[in-house]
């Protein structure tokens, strides 16, 4: 879904930043950044989903099914479309928070690369979590129904997200041969509902008037992460066990640098590693996908 989602949220929140740089240019200055993140963000996912339908064929179809609904979507109003980004980034970041508690149950056996992409992506939402609110807000504030438009923006970016999580799931576990076992459904459904649990009290939280991103706690997880990232070399820890083992040990001045081979060298496309084909060998190589420091701040 991502490829297909962030161009949309990014064209909005652009179009929308003429109309309030002059009053608001800290807001603009930091669209200006969530615009950028979201589209390098978007190459990443595409290249992603790219590989995924080279294993996967079938997947196309679903992939062309996103972009037509997406299309679709694009056509609304801005306004719309700015209620839109707001509601989506708020169902993303529940799944941010949704993940804290899960992190070993689902990646502790999954491909580290994959899961460190997934990674990237909830630091993102975490990052953004203010951005696209802020810019619907200020922009609301010239159109009428302004809290009809949000909850509008609201349901649709959760129904959207869950009903083509839901089609590309059953869609990977039926390539994989999985749709037809027990505990593979009753893992979805277990995690479904704790999901729903998590995302419909914040979505209802971000309808009160007095209500604003900033106030809620951000996952422990990410400050973590973030502490053992190497601002001379560019890298952050890949997800394994050995790597987020040491993460999580209490941090001692003679403990040593996590080993190399557990560490995702940035500022580089994923090149040279196929996570779907091939079996983990050292370094891998991504874009740096979001502002470090920005978000060293937003975790503060």
């Amino acid at each position: 879904m991502m490829p297909h989602v962030e161009p949309l949220v990014a064209r909005s929140v652009r179009l929308a930043i003429p109309e309030f740089e002059n009053d608001a240019p800290d807001l603009a200055k930091d669209a200006r950044s969530y615009v950028r993140q979201e589209l390098e963000h978007h190459k990443q996912h595409a290249t992603f989903n790219e590989r995924i339908i080279t294993v996967h064929p079938g997947m196309a179809k679903i992939d062309r099914l996103l972009g037509w609904s997406f299309e679709r979507l694009g056509r609304r109003s801005l306004a719309f479309r700015l209620a839109f980004a707001a509601g989506f980034e708020t169902v993303a970041y529940s799944g941010a928070r949704w993940t804290d508690d899960r992190l070993h149950k689902l990646f502790d056996d999954a491909d580290p690369v994959a899961s460190t992409l997934f990674l990237w992506h909830l630091a993102e939402e975490i990052e953004h979590k203010t951005v696209a609110f802020d810019v619907f807000a200020i922009y609301a504030e010239k159109v009428r129904f302004a809290k009809l438009r949000q909850l509008s923006g609201l349901v649709t970016a959760a129904v959207m997200l869950s009903m083509f999580a839901l089609i590309g799931t059953w869609a990977l576990m039926i390539a994989q041969r999985s749709f037809f076992s027990p505990r593979a459904h009753a893992n979805l459904i277990r995690w479904s509902l704790s999901f729903i649990f998590e995302v419909m009290p914040l979505m209802a939280v971000s309808l009160l008037p007095s209500h604003h991103p900033r106030t809620l706690t951000d996952p422990a997880w990410m400050a973590q992460w973030l502490a053992n990232f190497n601002e001379a070399t560019g890298q952050i820890p890949i997800w394994n066990d050995l790597t987020w083992s040491a993460i999580e040990a209490p941090r001692q001045a003679d403990s040593g640098p996590v080993p190399e081979s557990g560490w995702l060298e940035g500022n580089r496309v994923l090149n040279e590693f196929d996570p779907l084909t091939q079996e983990p060998s050292g370094v891998s190589r991504v874009d740096d996908l979001l502002d470090l420091e920005e978000l060293r701040r937003s975790v503060r």
